[in-house]
């Protein structure tokens, strides 16, 4: 499963690419990512029993754990008491949550994408910038260094990125399992779950095309209107209702969870890493 630290590998990638330096290795950003996540797991807390600063990528993790709750008292003790252990219990959620992070081993081979986003700082809305990835196994460090860059700059739907644009970016990383055997049963997936890939012939040439699991819940799309945009983007022309007809068309699913991280995320880590005077 992609982390939070694999985004701060791509963004410590691409920076590393503008500043003329090697990036630091994956299993040293981890390590240090892991130091920074406990650190901010032990910031000190307001009279609620919440961190006063957290970093933004914690409180997003934290913010998603629900609290156990104990049965209610009409003492005000017991019920200070019962909001102690929930939060006590919270706090132990998440931290197994954070601490697990690095269960992926760097030179474990897997298929993975690279999505860089740009957020409107007016808004907060989405732009897709750049997504490239492999569906060939590749160590992991290699992999995600490699198409991070590649998505930066090699998305020919896209400029390349420029150092001017990083506060504006999010990474989002998805490592990808489970794939099926192909199969001529095209609606044999599920939105939400399932990435697809479909391959097929069209005027005497071979086409294919994937989209990752979270692009039709994301558009909005139903199944068919989900593969017809997905025949377009391989190069197909037909009209919209007669992509039934295709009788080679075949289909391919996988899954992975993406995960995300702001530029203003990593660069507080970044900074910590600075302030601590460590060698890149």
């Amino acid at each position: 499963m992609a982390t939070q630290a694999h985004c701060a590998f791509c963004f410590e990638s691409l920076v590393a690419s503008f500043e003329g330096r090697k990036p630091l290795p994956l299993p040293q950003l981890e390590e240090l990512w892991t130091e920074h996540v406990g650190i901010q797991e032990d910031d000190p807390e307001d009279a609620d029993g919440e961190s006063t600063s957290r970093a933004p990528a914690i409180s997003r993790l934290l913010s998603s754990v629900t609290p156990t709750s104990n049965s209610s008292s009409s003492s005000l003790t017991s019920k200070s008491t019962s909001k102690s252990t929930s939060t006590q219990a919270s706090t132990s959620s998440s931290r197994t949550s954070l601490s697990s992070h690095s269960a992926v081993d760097p030179n474990d081979p897997y298929p993975l994408f690279v999505t860089w986003n740009t957020i409107s700082s007016r808004n907060g809305s989405k732009a897709l910038r750049g997504c490239i990835g492999t569906f060939k196994p590749l160590p992991l460090e290699k992999g995600l260094h490699e198409y991070a860059l590649t998505a930066a700059f090699e998305d020919h739907r896209f400029p390349p990125i420029a150092p001017s644009q990083l506060s504006q970016l999010q990474c989002c990383v998805t490592l990808l399992t489970n794939f099926s055997s192909p199969t001529r049963d095209i609606m044999a997936w599920e939105i939400g779950k399932h990435g697809i890939r479909i391959s097929f012939t069209h005027h005497g040439q071979k086409l294919g095309a994937t989209y990752l699991p979270d692009v039709a819940k994301e558009q909005g799309w139903t199944k068919e209107e989900a593969l017809v945009s997905l025949l377009r983007k391989a190069g197909w022309s037909g009209r919209k209702d007669e992509w039934r007809k295709l009788s080679n068309l075949e289909l391919v699913t996988y899954e992975g969870k993406k995960v995300d991280l702001s530029y203003a995320e990593f660069k507080e880590w970044r900074d910590a890493v600075k302030s601590k005077d460590v060698k890149t």
